[in-house]
């Protein structure tokens, strides 16, 4: 059975995370070490011992998410042996560490580099992002499309009946309503600092695309299924084009599955420790398929 490996995006954080891995072996206090040199300060501190809201700051949730998966792909050794990989918006990034088109100092200064262009485009712009449960892709589709003189798209396509919208606040404020008038089972607007992948976060792809752009990319061990298309990637070049348009693109991470079960994936594992997060997911999208952590 081929097997896939996928790694959870900004929200699979928790308290304590990392914590355990650090004292669990050599390898694992040398990685997150050398992280703490790579950002110039001491993100274990808050990671082992922060706050909640501790976490859930930008430029500390994504470079702690990455961590906390990229150091347990890491551990696994040779044990690691994916069929293809896939990451959830943030996620994508770790995919692409721990499949070899990045090494692990560039990945972490690039997602650092993402979390602060985020926040910054955030700052500029009034937006938020509500999930809608219970209705077609399709109809959630049309109803952002006709939202006039303001921003709100699809953002994330996690699962069937669960569709995550994002832009202006004015919009979403809109579209909550026609949703729930077009019967929606439930829509709700979500704790997030911004407008995530929608037109808002131009300004981050802007400032992202300079450093991806400066980066290098290898060619992955394994194909690997990025968010924009949804499609298997090996191409250096490509993934680097692609990971440039990520930033204001929706995450098709249902079509993402759907393609990789497809091609034979049969194992999907989850590569974090915040819980069974994209598995919930991915139960939702392939009913029969066999999953596991890491």
């Amino acid at each position: 059975m081929k097997k896939g490996y996928v790694f959870p995006g900004q929200g699979s954080q928790f308290e304590g995370m990392g914590k355990v891995l650090y004292e669990s072996s050599t390898l694992s206090k040398e990685l997150f070490e050398q992280a703490n040199d790579i950002l110039g300060w001491r993100i274990t501190d808050v990671m082992f011992g922060g706050t909640k809201e501790d976490l859930t700051q930008t430029r500390v949730t994504q470079p702690a998410v990455f961590l906390e998966s990229i150091v347990r792909a890491k551990m696994a050794g040779a044990d690691f042996r994916p069929d293809a990989v896939a990451g959830h918006s943030l996620g994508e990034f770790t995919a692409l560490a721990a499949a070899g088109a990045l090494d692990f100092a560039d990945a972490l200064q690039l997602v650092s580099q993402r979390a602060f262009a985020m926040q910054k485009a955030c700052e500029l712009a009034d937006g938020t992002m509500a999930a809608v449960l219970g209705m077609e892709d399709a109809v959630v589709e049309q109803v952002c499309a006709s939202i006039s003189g303001e921003i709100v798209v699809p953002a994330n396509y996690n699962s069937p009946g669960q569709l995550v919208i994002s832009g202006s606040r004015k919009g979403i404020e809109l579209a909550v309503e026609k949703l729930q008038e077009a019967g929606a089972k439930r829509v709700v607007v979500l704790a997030v600092g911004g407008a995530f992948h929608s037109p808002l976060m131009q300004p981050a792809q802007d400032e992202l695309a300079k450093a991806i752009e400066a980066t290098n990319f290898s060619r992955p061990l394994c194909p690997v299924y990025q968010n924009v298309h949804a499609h298997p990637v090996t191409d250096p070049e490509e993934i680097r084009r692609n990971l440039v348009a990520q930033l204001t693109a929706p995450v098709r991470w249902t079509q993402t599955i759907e393609n990789m079960a497809a091609a034979g994936i049969g194992e999907f594992v989850e590569v974090g420790g915040g819980g069974p997060v994209l598995r919930g997911m991915i139960r939702k999208i392939i009913r029969d398929a066999v999953l596991g952590e890491c």
